[in-house]
């Protein structure tokens, strides 16, 4: 099974004509359930339907959404059903995007260092009141530091994520009930050493994301999602995003539901009660910076075109997104919210997220190509993600396309 990594070494794919057909109703209405595709395409877009068809099917997912961005313009967009049920998915449905949340809150802030209000030095301890009593090093935690996962922390070394399933630890330690909230995390964090020295080695760390999600609110004066909604989505016609909520009765209109065939000990009290993994065995709201956003696949292809040109970020901030840190890397490295690889003269950028009930991933390609799709589980008898299975086939369905639509859907869907 490829990797992304090992898929992503193999862009070196043709790229693509640009020739035209017009984009046409996709509604398979003479295709029965189980199988029910909504949203618009073109015919010469049929391989990517056939690659979702086949995945899905294959590994039993009931709903997906899949958004794709050639030159600026949306060329498809697709909610694929694989079930009767009572929920159709359409391009506009709501999904959980884990992970995919943190090139969101990466954008405000450099948002916020481009406007002059904020430092990518700036330390981020004093600025959040976090003792370094256990541990001097976390003074010296930047902003840098946290967008390219350098501050330190690492739960590989540690076997440990104070963001997930880390909530019976923090309660027990600081003798507080279930739910615990993000000034009991940051709490009990600063309590421990940190793993590595601040800026000396990569570690992913949803705890780094989830301390920028309050740089911004420090910043700001704003709740988190406030600011990005009136500051990041708005101002890119983005409207439907919103912070998704744990508990399955406070499940959005427009919102997929999430499978999973298991469960687990519910973190939202301390009843020990039994829970469908994707409503309660993890805590969404604290996750709110890092992996707590809800959104449709044509919203986030809406916002893998900020990266695209200056328009709400200025060309010079958009090379630091894309900047290599000051770490040695291979292949490939993570910038400020999103990992990049340099291919030819160009970069491919990508994203994914995961966690039960949710896989996603985000690509932008060094060919002028975009994608995004978001599945509603992820493989629960490995517990991970089936972004690497989609990955590589992604690829090979666009560089199957021999020509590509003109007419942009983004109006179509008020973006």
């Amino acid at each position: 099974m490829l990797t992304r990594r090992d898929s992503l070494r193999l862009l070196a794919g043709a790229v693509v004509g640009a020739a035209a057909l017009p984009a046409r109703s996709a509604i398979a209405a003479d295709t029965p359930p189980p199988w029910t595709v909504t949203g618009a395409s073109s015919p010469s877009l049929q391989p990517f339907d056939d690659l979702l068809r086949s995945f899905m099917e294959a590994r039993s997912i009931s709903y997906a959404s899949l958004a794709v961005v050639r030159q600026g313009k949306l060329v498809l967009a697709r909610g694929y059903n694989s079930t009767s049920g009572p929920v159709l998915a359409q391009p506009t449905s709501l999904f959980r995007l884990a992970s995919m949340s943190k090139p969101v809150t990466a954008t405000a802030i450099m948002k916020l260092v481009q406007d002059g209000r904020l430092s990518l030095s700036a330390t981020v301890a004093p600025m959040l009141g976090l003792s370094t009593a256990a541990d001097d090093r976390l003074g010296k935690v930047t902003v840098l530091h946290l967008l390219q996962h350098l501050g330190g922390w690492d739960r590989s070394a540690s076997k440990f994520d104070p963001m997930y399933r880390g909530d019976f630890t923090v309660s027990s330690a600081l003798h507080v009930p279930l739910p615990v909230t993000q000034a009991n995390i940051m709490d009990y964090m600063s309590t421990r050493r940190l793993d590595v020295d601040p800026g000396s080695r990569y570690a992913y760390s949803n705890y780094g994301y989830m301390l920028l999600g309050k740089v911004i609110e420090k910043v700001t004066g704003l709740p988190y999602a406030t600011y990005v909604q009136q500051n990041v989505l708005a101002p890119v016609k983005i409207t439907r995003m919103v912070q998704g909520r744990t508990a399955q009765s406070l499940r959005r209109p427009s919102e997929v539901p999430y499978h999973s065939q298991y469960s687990d000990t519910t973190v939202l009290d301390n009843s020990g009660a039994q829970v469908p993994m994707p409503y309660g065995t993890f805590n969404l709201e604290n996750m709110a910076a890092h992996g707590a956003w809800l959104s449709s696949a044509v919203d986030m292809a809406k916002f893998t075109t900020i990266f695209d040109a200056p328009g709400l970020l200025t060309s010079s901030t958009i090379a630091q997104a894309f900047a290599a840190p000051d770490v040695e890397w291979d292949g490939w490295y993570y910038g400020m919210g999103w990992s990049v690889r340099p291919i030819g003269g160009g970069l491919s950028t990508w994203h994914d997220g995961t966690y039960p009930g949710t896989s996603t991933l985000m690509v932008r390609r060094f060919d002028g190509l975009s994608w995004v799709v978001l599945f509603n589980r992820w493989n629960d008898a490995l517990g991970q993600s089936f972004t690497d299975d989609i990955d590589y086939p992604l690829h090979v369905a666009a560089d199957n396309v021999t020509s590509w639509p003109t007419t942009d859907l983004f109006p179509y869907y008020g973006l």
